[in-house]
């Protein structure tokens, strides 16, 4: 049985952190510091899983996937 949750780029997604985290929730800044993001324009290439996409839910006001 094949994985239906892998991209065209190898099961990796690009993250970018295009807003800070000033007056964010504590659970929040959390979620971004487990995508092993810090700093503005931050970018990191991740395993695409649900574990990942969860997060980036979470986070979407704060991050761009770019794919």
């Amino acid at each position: 049985m094949a994985k239906n949750n892998e991209t065209a780029a190898g099961g990796t997604v690009r993250v970018r952190l295009v807003k800070g985290l000033r007056g964010v929730q504590g659970r929040h800044r959390l979620s971004v510091k487990a995508l092993g993001l810090s700093k503005i324009n931050d970018v990191r290439e991740l395993k695409d899983s649900p574990q990942v996409r969860g997060l980036i839910n979470k986070v979407y006001y704060l991050v761009r996937v770019e794919e």
